[in-house]
């Protein structure tokens, strides 16, 4: 169901039942007699979402907190968990400078960590464990990816964390689909970043090799949507959550914080990055404000 206001649209959750020893998503399956369609998770939304007015309600519709936490908007009234964001580290295709955002590769070996984002997850790894990540346990929740997947495996082997605390994830935590930019030199993705500060509408050109287009808003709408399994699974946990790229992350950041989204791209993450979500203090931005209309090109710029 859709809980609306005159500003903002709240996501309809899926609801997972919490439990201390939930299983990989690998290992669950669906019973032949279940009376529930199959659907496409990457399509389950397609509702335009606002997030520059918070979520409001007449007075005598206000729910609790504590009883609308299956609701779940950008940005959050509260966390019930604690969060951790990692980009998994180059990938074998980034070492050649080439995009690859087509999830028919996605577990391919060539969509695997490099030896450089290999060095990198470790770096990683040893940085959770300073920050105390699983100190208390944790789950790890990495995009299905080659090389995020791989990441997971890491941090858990550094963190102590069991193999069974890594649940995959199929869909909501794809690379961002940059369509007809499948194939080219990296470095061409930041006419993609152009257009995203113009409009989070805007599309990349489409392609018809089943690489997806993505505006910014179609990956707010999906990492949204996971971010409200994990709060309705979860309470009072902490969770890892591995990508495969910079977009899924800076989106999902500026969700959570009530930023403008279409200058997510200055929240960027390298690859190997860990950041702790602090709902509370707004990031730094890597650049003025203005260096996002004036310049696109820093080198060029007069």
């Amino acid at each position: 169901m859709f809980a609306t206001s005159s500003s903002s649209v709240t996501v309809p959750t899926l609801v997972v039942p919490h439990s201390s020893t939930v299983p990989p998503l690998s290992t669950t399956k669906t019973p032949h007699n279940s009376s529930n369609p199959i659907v496409n998770r990457r399509h389950l939304l397609t509702i335009s979402i606002s997030i520059t007015t918070p979520f409001t309600q007449p007075n005598s519709l206000a729910l609790p907190v504590a009883d609308a936490r299956g609701l779940f908007q950008m940005p959050p009234f509260r966390l019930t968990n604690r969060y951790f964001l990692v980009r998994a580290g180059e990938s074998e295709y980034e070492s050649l400078g080439i995009i690859n955002t087509n999830p028919v590769a996605k577990t391919s070996m060539d969509s695997g960590l490099s030896e450089k984002g290999k060095k990198q997850i470790v770096r990683a790894a040893f940085e959770l464990k300073a920050m105390g990540a699983c100190e208390k346990g944790c789950w790890i929740w990495p995009s299905i990816t080659q090389r995020a997947y791989q990441a997971a495996e890491i941090i858990a082997s550094v963190n102590g964390v069991s193999r069974s605390y890594i649940v995959p994830e199929y869909s909501f935590l794809d690379a961002r689909g940059l369509g007809a930019y499948e194939g080219k030199n990296l470095e061409s993705v930041s006419e993609v970043y152009a257009s995203d500060g113009i409009s989070t509408t805007i599309k990349p050109p489409p392609i018809d090799d089943g690489t997806p287009n993505e505006s910014v808003a179609d990956v707010f709408v999906r990492v949204t949507q996971l971010m409200s399994i994990l709060e309705t699974q979860y309470s009072g946990d902490t969770v890892i959550i591995v990508s495969p790229d910079s977009d899924n992350l800076t989106i999902l950041q500026a969700g959570l914080v009530g930023l403008d989204l279409r200058r997510h791209r200055d929240l960027s993450f390298a690859p190997g990055e860990v950041r702790f979500v602090d709902t509370k203090s707004i990031p730094t931005y890597k650049q003025p404000a203005s260096a996002v209309y004036k310049c696109y090109n820093p080198p060029n710029c007069n």
